[in-house]
């Protein structure tokens, strides 16, 4: 089966005052219609960089993405980003922050009344038909990222990016948006891609999870397959051994694979300092 979406050889660099910055080296992988992968690492590992390029915010500097058969080189409703900070716009109300992408998107292929139906229907998914006329200042952090997350379901996206989407909110809060999102996919089958930094929250969503080794020039160090079944009940697994070995198994790379990768690099970055000097005292001799 030929992948949804391809991810080939991303080599990103950032160059400021002629200082060239390498960020991600030769980043591989494929993604299946309707799967949900995580991305965690280290913080400066690149992951929002990857996500960016794939959303067409960042161009790479090699390589390229192809989604169901097209090159990414640019941004489009075909792939819509749900942020840490929620993006709503302060002076719209929840239904009105909706209405201006789908009115966007949707504009010559809908009706007035299509897209008002199509609204209402993504703010019920969220659990969110009872604040239409609220301002994000009259509602909560998690509330708005539900409104944020109908706003890029209302797109109809091939992929879904999100950017630490629970990061800023409270442990509680964070569950139950959780628990959205996993109804969420569920229901509508849609392809995901979402970073995180937690461990647990990439276990209990996941279909795999890709661990990215730190930065300078970050790549991809392993990929796991979470073989869970589905829907998941995070009581329930809290005492699952399969759930309890996929934890360790990215804590393990993230704390003990990721140091002896570091500590390799640093050797053969010492081997090559050695060699350079003995070469150049030889030079001079």
């Amino acid at each position: 089966m030929s992948a949804y979406l391809k991810i080939e050889n991303i080599d990103k660099s950032f160059e400021r005052d002629g200082v060239v910055t390498p960020v991600l080296n030769n980043v591989k992988l494929s993604v299946n219609k309707g799967e949900y992968i995580s991305i965690i690492g280290h913080s400066g590992c690149g992951k929002s960089t990857v996500l960016n390029i794939v959303a067409g915010l960042l161009n790479p500097s090699n390589g390229g993405v192809i989604l169901d058969g097209k090159e990414v080189n640019q941004p489009g409703p075909d792939r819509a980003m749900v942020f840490q900070n929620h993006s709503l716009l302060p002076w719209l109300t929840v239904y009105e922050n909706v209405a201006l992408a789908v009115d966007k998107t949707f504009a010559r292929t809908k009706s007035k009344a299509e897209r008002r139906d199509w609204i209402l229907y993504n703010l019920n998914l969220v659990n969110m038909s009872h604040a239409l006329n609220q301002r994000p200042a009259e509602i909560s952090g998690g509330m708005k990222q539900r409104v944020g997350i109908a706003r890029a379901l209302a797109m109809e996206p091939k992929v879904l990016l999100l950017d630490e989407p629970f990061g800023a909110l409270d442990a509680l809060t964070r569950a139950h948006l959780q628990d959205e999102v996993m109804r969420i996919q569920a229901e509508l089958h849609n392809t995901v891609m979402m970073i995180t930094h937690d461990v647990d929250e990439a276990v209990l969503l996941s279909d795999r999870i890709v661990m990215m080794t730190n930065g300078p020039s970050a790549t991809i160090g392993e990929i796991l397959d979470i073989e869970l079944p589905r829907p998941r009940d995070r009581i329930e697994l809290a005492e699952d051994p399969d759930y309890n070995h996929y934890r360790q198994e990215v804590l393990r790379f993230l704390y003990k694979k990721q140091r002896k990768l570091e500590n390799l690099e640093q050797h053969r970055a010492g081997k090559s300092t050695g060699t350079a000097i003995a070469t150049a005292s030889r030079a001079t001799a």
